[in-house]
């Protein structure tokens, strides 16, 4: 019985918390503001970090306000 209040108590602690929890989008800026963000090449240990504008990053097929909270490091201009 106590396994299972503890397993419900944990429930009810964890579920909201992720639910909650919204990625930030990407911060505002002009056409020519460069997001910065880690690009993750396959069979590399280091991730580079490339800085390019939105339109560039769509291009690449990157979402820039959806992967910025995981992968944002900075903003030029």
């Amino acid at each position: 019985m106590t396994t299972q209040r503890l397993f419900l108590a944990l429930c009810l602690v964890v579920t909201p918390s992720a639910a909650l929890a919204q990625p930030a989008p990407a911060p505002g800026g002009s056409a020519t503001t460069r997001y910065c963000m880690r690009v993750t090449l396959t069979g590399h240990v280091i991730e580079p970090i490339r800085c390019w504008t939105r339109d560039q990053w769509a291009e690449q097929g990157v979402d820039v306000d959806r992967e910025w909270a995981r992968e944002g490091v900075k903003v030029i201009g």
